[in-house]
């Protein structure tokens, strides 16, 4: 039966799907390859998503090799969750792609850049669903690898530079948590995670342990971008392709704290991470050194990607803040904030996109007066801004309760106020967005060399472009006025984390 290999055709299908694309060559054709994969996909998510909330856990056992000895891909809650928010945002960010690639990237290199695009997915996918922590490594380098190269398709020549920073940076983090894997096998003979976590509490008293803890904590956290490892993430989504940009935003980080969340409780477990090795004290404190430096910052940017890159620093820092609150209500804080960061992020990333398409620029000197020429996509960023905020009744209002409420259970009113301080940084540089668009007058010429009587001939992006842009802004209307599901399922999500679930095998 079709649905007993779902964990499997998960991954399959967008690997193969990768040299297709390259084969296909017409952008158009890769593009629709592309498409097809993501809503398959996505389809697939949700499906997973599903069985796991209804059965339990899902282990597939790839070639019928039972786990530790064969590779295992296993599909809890978390994992279910983070599949969905992958494949969802690449469903809806490649119906955006396609104008988007059009106006930003050569004709003769579109499909090389779908070739990537899938690559990436399949690579972010893979981690997961996977429940091996080789392959885990081996899927995080496909998702780099392939993410540098999409960085590198921007039109700005400074995309080169971003995106070889990034690679640098990438393979130290890369190169930390292989060399932490190798002490962890090193001492117990085995990769698979369950079989890590029931053999570490033996030996976890050991110096090697210990150091490969270290090594993991600091390279997981070079891939998240937790401050101060940090640096690489603002070049990389302002000089990156608009899609990319809106891709990744949604996308990279939420996978990157999933291996947090999954190396931290799953393989070395709570009590090691937080009592033994005091992790939470030092998560607490960057996190909190985060939520205030990223705003501090994108108060002063004058181009608008960046700035949202440093509202990024922000949000990571809020989801790092859950974790280190080692609680029900904090992870549970932490997990649905990577839903709703995501549906936030990407649609303020898309509106940007969107006008970058329409006057080839996203300088906050250049969108004076836009709000009446292009008010749709305008309106979309003031709704995701809203929720960038923490507005009441927008998604970003859930993931700011929990997490206040999660402070409040451990007494931190610090943090509390350390929040709404965020929070009020959060309305100054999203009211210079909207100060300009909609209450400055249109400049005469721009920095590019438009005239005035071009600007006053610009139209709103097309629908193409707007419609996704629209969805992801319904979505987070939706999911601030009836947030049962995300917070059921990061609820659930939490208690597996802490706890653990019913296992229903499937075998490959």
């Amino acid at each position: 039966m079709i649905k007993e290999h779902l964990p499997v055709l998960q991954v399959i299908i967008p690997l193969i799907a990768a040299p297709v694309c390259m084969l296909a060559y017409r952008p158009k054709l890769a593009w629709l390859i592309a498409t097809a994969v993501s809503w398959t996909a996505f389809i697939i998510a949700s499906i997973l998503l599903i069985t796991v909330r209804e059965t339990g856990t899902l282990s597939y056992a790839l070639g019928g090799w039972a786990a530790p000895w064969g590779i295992e891909y296993r599909v809890d809650t978390i994992s279910a969750f983070v599949l969905l928010i992958v494949a969802g945002i690449s469903a809806v960010t490649i119906l955006f792609a396609r104008k988007s690639v059009e106006r930003e990237i050569e004709p003769d290199r579109i499909y090389l850049f779908y070739t990537a695009w899938v690559l990436c997915l399949t690579g972010l996918l893979g981690i997961a669903i996977t429940g091996d922590v080789f392959n885990l490594f081996v899927f995080l380098e496909i998702s780099s690898l392939s993410t540098y190269a999409l960085i590198a398709f921007g039109s700005d020549r400074r995309a080169l530079i971003a995106a070889y920073r990034y690679l640098v940076m990438g393979t130290i983090g890369a190169t930390f948590i292989v060399i932490g894997i190798g002490f962890l096998y090193a001492m117990t003979g085995t990769l698979n995670m369950l079989d890590l976590a029931e053999r570490l509490p033996s030996v976890s008293n050991t110096r090697t342990i210990a150091v490969a803890f270290a090594f993991m904590t600091v390279g997981i956290s070079l891939k998240v971008a937790l401050f101060p490892l940090h640096a690489w993430l603002p070049n990389a989504y302002t000089y990156a392709p608009s899609a990319v940009s809106a891709l990744l935003a949604g996308t990279a980080s939420k996978v990157g704290v999933y291996i947090l969340l999954r190396f931290l409780f799953t393989v070395f477990g709570g009590g090691f991470a937080f009592d033994t090795m005091v992790l939470n004290g030092i998560l607490l404190v960057l996190a909190l050194l985060a939520i205030l430096s990223g705003p501090l910052i994108a108060v002063f940017q004058t181009n608008l990607k960046r700035m949202l890159a440093y509202s990024s620093v922000a949000q990571i820092g809020y989801t790092v803040l859950g974790v280190s609150l080692a609680s029900i209500t904090g992870l549970t804080a932490s997990i649905v904030h990577l839903f709703n960061h995501a549906l936030i992020k990407t649609v303020l990333f898309m509106a940007l996109g969107a006008v970058f398409y329409r006057i080839g620029s996203v300088s906050i000197t250049e969108i004076n007066g836009l709000g009446r020429r292009m008010p749709w996509t305008m309106a979309a960023f003031v709704a995701g801004g809203l929720s960038l905020i923490g507005v009441p009744m927008t998604a970003g209002f859930i993931s700011k309760w929990y997490l206040i409420s999660a402070s409040l259970e451990k007494g931190l009113w610090p943090v509390v106020v350390v929040i709404i301080i965020a929070s009020l940084l959060a309305v100054v540089y999203v009211w210079r967005v909207v100060e300009a668009a909609y209450f400055q007058p249109a400049a005469e010429k721009s920095s590019t060399g438009v005239t005035d009587t071009v600007i006053k001939g610009r139209e709103e992006a097309p629908l193409g472009m707007l419609i996704p842009i629209w969805a992801l802004v319904a979505a987070n209307i939706y999911f601030g006025l009836d947030a049962s599901l995300t917070t059921g399922v990061a609820r659930q999500a939490a208690e597996t984390l802490l706890g653990g679930l019913s296992l229903t095998v499937w075998g490959g």
